[in-house]
């Protein structure tokens, strides 16, 4: 079965906070695909920011037509695995 995508977050200039209708979820740094005249815009950290999702395809998508292939998103690695653990440990959580 193809992977959608439910959620998508802007995390960093060309990095994306993705879950998908398996749970599954990621962070994706797109910056080494933004290759070509479909995706010369989404260089532009402003235009990047405007993803949003295509809940049809079950992608994200740009306003010039850009997407990619929620599968091959599925497969990027998550760039995001133990980042906040430092952070968390210093930062006090409130159980309120």
């Amino acid at each position: 079965m193809i992977p959608h995508i439910i959620e998508a977050e802007v995390c960093g200039p060309h990095a994306l906070r993705l879950v998908f209708d398996d749970g599954t979820g990621k962070v994706v740094d797109l910056s080494s695909v933004l290759t070509g005249p479909i995706f010369e815009p989404l260089q532009s950290q402003q235009y990047f920011a405007l993803a949003s999702i295509d809940e049809v395809a079950g992608t994200v998508v740009w306003p010039n037509g850009a997407d990619f292939a929620p599968e091959a998103l599925y497969e990027f690695p998550d760039i995001e695995v133990g980042a906040n653990e430092t952070s968390s440990e210093t930062k006090p959580t409130s159980t309120e």
